[in-house]
Order: C-alpha cells, then sequence, then structure tokens
C-alpha cells in the first residue's frame, strides 16, 4: 500500500538502514517474515519499520487507551434558584457548588422566573453576584449572569485544579521541616 518510490527503513533490529527503494524495503521484510509499516508517512522520505503489523497496531491502541485514562473529564454541575429564594437555601445549594467546584467541576447557577418575576432581573442578578462573591475563593466565573428567556444563568469555573486523591500519601510520606 505503500505508494513512493523510496522511503526511509528502521530494520527488523531497529537498526537504521537509510534509504532505500520500496522493493528492497519489501523484500527485507519478506526475508525476516515480517511486515513493512509506514509509521511516518508525512516525512520525506517517508519513514518505514520492519515489523509486526499485528504487534503495531497492539501497541497503538494501547497507548491510545492510556492517553484516554489520563484524560480528566469535566462535568458541569447545575443548581437553580428562583428569585425569591430565601438566604438559608440559597446557603445549601452554595454549599454544594464550593464542593463541586473543589473536586474540579463547573458549576452553572440558573434562576428561573415564573410569572411576573422576569419583570424583575436586577433581583436575580444581585443574588448571582452574592453567589459569586461567595464563591470567590474557590471560582472565576467563565459565563457572566445572562438572560435567556425566562431564566438567567452564569458558570462558574473552578480557579485551581482539583486535587488528586493520590498526591495525598505521598504528602503524608514526606519529611516535614520545622
Amino acid at each position: 500500500m505503500i505508494r513512493v518510490a523510496e522511503v526511509r527503513l528502521i530494520g527488523p533490529e531497529n537498526e537504521n538502514i537509510g534509504v532505500v527503494p520500496v522493493q528492497k524495503a519489501l523484500q527485507i521484510a519478506r526475508d525476516a517474515e515480517l511486515d513493512l509499516v509506514e509509521v511516518a508517512p508525512n516525512s520525506e522520505p517517508p519513514v518505514c519499520r520492519v515489523m509486526d503489523f499485528g504487534k503495531f497496531l497492539y501497541e497503538r491502541t494501547k497507548k491510545d487507551r492510556e492517553a484516554r485514562k489520563s484524560q480528566t473529564k469535566i462535568e458541569v454541575k447545575e443548581i437553580r434558584l428562583r428569585p425569591k429564594t430565601n438566604e438559608h437555601h440559597r446557603g445549601f445549594k452554595t454549599r454544594d457548588a464550593r464542593r463541586w467546584l473543589l473536586e474540579g467541576n463547573k458549576v452553572k447557577v440558573t434562576i428561573r422566573f415564573r410569572g411576573r418575576e422576569i419583570t424583575y432581573p436586577e433581583i436575580a442578578l444581585e443574588d448571582l453576584r452574592e453567589i459569586a462573591q461567595e464563591l470567590a475563593d474557590v471560582a472565576l466565573i467563565e459565563q457572566s449572569p445572562n438572560i435567556e428567556g425566562r431564566t438567567m444563568g452564569m458558570v462558574l469555573a473552578p480557579s485551581k485544579p482539583a486535587k488528586k486523591k493520590t498526591a495525598e500519601p505521598d504528602k503524608e510520606a514526606s519529611p516535614q521541616e520545622e
């Protein structure tokens, strides 16, 4: 499937053979009873390697799996309020939001208007400002308050990355300075 005249060849024992014609590279691969695999098609000339193709695919999928495992997934949690929500209930919601932000999740704060409450958006805006002020030590405002239909919302993002649970035992093992 290799469609170029010459390739840079890496042999079966990872030795650099150099630039050779494709036919010679295929012959070297046949003699070693292995496959000719194009590992860097964009370079000039393309780099090919004499190796077992099945092993190559296995290692590549293993590497992809490891990369996916190390990715962090950021969830967006939501707290919903109304303009008439009292201080006590808002305190519960803010405490949940603080916990989620410390875990590394984003928090969407939504205030829903019912009936004629929509005529007083400044009440909801003040509530959102107070929540942002309470969470200012752990969060940054990613999306400022805006109205969409009958809801007003803003998005808060954690200001520091979440602490990993595996890092805590390392801290105990290290000697403390006094």
